[in-house]
C-alpha cells in the first residue's frame, strides 16, 4: 500500500492535546455522575413529600437530611448520596481551577475567548481537537470534523440533501452549539454574526440557525489559530 499510495496520512495528536482532552472527558464523566446522584436524592426526598429544584443549594439540602432525620435505612442514604455528590463537586472544582489557568496561560485560548459565548471549555476542548490549525488547509473545511455539515445522499437522479451528520467530534459539536446558543440568547450586544443567525432563523427554524452558526464559528475559530488574528465585533 506504501508503494501504491492508496492511503492518507492521518494526524496523531500531540502529548499535550491527548492529556488535554483526557481532562476535559474526566470533567464530563464528573458532572454526569453528579447529575446521577442529584436525581437520586431528589427520587429519595419526593417520597416523603419533599420536592427539590432543580438547583440543589445548602438549604435544600439541610431540608432533605432533616427530613430523613429518624426514619431507618433512609437517613444512610441520603447521607451518603450527598457526601458522594460533594466529593464530585470538590474534583469538579479541582478540574475547572485546572482549566481556568490553561486557558489564561494559553495565548490561543485567550484569544479565542474574546468570541461572544466561547468560554474556557470551548476553547480548550477546540484547541485539543484541532490541535495542529496548518493540516486543514481551509478553514471552511473545518465544519465537517465536529460534522456540523448535513449528509448528502445521491443515487442517479436523486440529489438529498438532510440534517447534519453527527459522525465527527461529539464534545466540540456539542459545545460550538452551546456558545452559538449564549450568542443567540444572552449576548445583547451588536454583532454581524448574529444579525446572520437570525436572518437563517426567520426563513427557516432556530435550531437550523443555532447549527449554521456553531458551523460558522468552527471556521472562524480555525482561521484565528491558523492565522493569529483577532475577533472583531464589526
Amino acid at each position: 500500500m506504501a508503494r501504491t499510495g492508496f492511503f492518507k496520512p492521518v494526524h496523531v495528536k500531540s502529548l499535550s492535546a491527548h492529556a488535554l482532552r483526557s481532562l476535559i472527558i474526566a470533567r464530563k464523566k464528573l458532572v454526569g455522575q453528579r447529575v446521577t446522584l442529584e436525581n437520586q436524592i431528589r427520587g429519595l426526598a419526593v417520597v416523603f413529600g419533599i420536592r427539590l429544584p432543580r438547583a440543589l443549594t445548602a438549604a435544600f439540602i439541610n431540608k432533605a437530611l432533616k427530613a430523613s432525620e429518624g426514619i431507618a435505612g433512609l437517613s444512610a442514604a441520603m447521607r451518603g448520596l450527598i457526601t458522594a455528590r460533594t466529593a464530585v463537586m470538590t474534583a469538579v472544582a479541582a478540574i475547572d481551577a485546572d482549566m481556568r489557568r490553561m486557558a489564561r496561560a494559553s495565548a490561543a485560548c485567550s484569544r479565542l475567548m474574546t468570541i461572544p459565548g466561547v468560554g474556557q471549555l470551548t476553547a480548550l476542548a477546540f484547541v485539543a481537537a484541532i490541535d495542529d490549525p496548518s493540516r486543514i488547509r481551509r478553514s471552511r473545511d473545518i465544519g465537517a470534523y465536529p460534522a456540523l455539515v448535513p449528509r448528502r445522499y445521491q443515487s442517479g437522479e436523486v440529489d438529498y440533501v438532510g440534517s447534519i451528520s453527527k459522525c465527527g467530534d461529539r464534545r466540540v459539536r456539542t459545545l460550538l452549539c452551546e456558545a452559538a446558543n449564549v450568542m443567540l440568547t444572552r449576548y445583547k450586544g451588536q454583532l454581524k454574526l448574529k444579525d446572520w443567525a437570525f436572518a437563517i432563523a426567520k426563513r427557516s427554524t432556530m435550531r437550523m440557525a443555532r447549527v449554521a452558526l456553531a458551523r460558522r464559528l468552527a471556521t472562524i475559530m480555525h482561521a484565528m489559530l491558523r492565522d493569529g488574528t483577532e475577533f472583531t465585533l464589526a
